[in-house]
């Protein structure tokens, strides 16, 4: 995998450019769904071999489109070796996370480095999505980490997912995804193993029994 660059501003639905103008709508008309803080689950008979399987958080749902990171889907990269690759050194923040993966979080960017954490100290691009649930991109949030300041909880990814607008919704539509609102304690808590499971069961599904005819909800 390529050094991380973590570091700028990036280029991402609803948030601002580095020369501080708001990306420009592009494509279909915006949708009046809102998915911010929903998980979208992938439906069981779903073959996409990036999508397959995975839960994704959504952060963000509005004109310019959807930005998501998947949370179950680990690489073989963990905390101890991104730190390494972005040279970055390790004061005592790491205590406890050397050995946790760094999730895929999507086709998207897949070069550079996002944060899901719990909201607190305000970084230098950051989006708040709720009170429990902070969407991070510059590494200022990894430089507090590394320090022992950093927040937390937090999920790190390499990459992220992104859907046109009105793209995710067609998917639902063709029931490629089921919708349910977002638990913390799945994103951030959960074993990574379980955590499809686990946001099955939010909507009160055992997925052994879901069937490709199931619809979303």
């Amino acid at each position: 995998m390529k050094k991380s660059k973590i570091g700028k501003t990036l280029p991402v639905p609803g948030m601002i450019h580095e020369a501080g103008d708001p990306l420009e709508p592009v494509g279909a008309a915006a949708s009046t769904l809102n998915l911010a803080n929903h998980f979208l689950i992938a439906m069981p008979s779903m073959q996409d071999p990036v999508f397959g399987g995975t839960v994704v958080y959504v952060c963000e749902h509005n004109e310019n489109g959807v930005l998501g990171v998947v949370i179950n889907k680990p690489t073989d990269m963990t905390m101890h070796t991104l730190f390494e690759r972005i040279d970055l050194k390790v004061e005592a923040g790491l205590e406890g996370h050397d050995d946790e993966p760094i999730m895929f979080g999507g086709p998207v960017q897949d070069d550079r480095g996002f944060v899901l954490h719990t909201p607190g100290h305000r970084y230098s691009s950051s989006l708040t999505v709720t009170k429990d649930v902070a969407f991070t991109t510059s590494i200022d949030v990894l430089e507090a980490v590394a320090a022992g300041e950093g927040p937390p909880r937090m999920l790190v990814s390499i990459g992220y997912s992104g859907w046109s607008p009105g793209q995710l919704e067609e998917e639902i539509g063709r029931n490629g995804w089921l919708t349910v609102g977002a638990d913390p304690e799945i994103l951030f808590n959960m074993p990574i193993e379980d955590r499809y499971t686990a946001a099955m069961r939010l909507l009160g599904i055992d997925p052994l029994m879901l069937t490709s005819e199931a619809g979303h909800a």
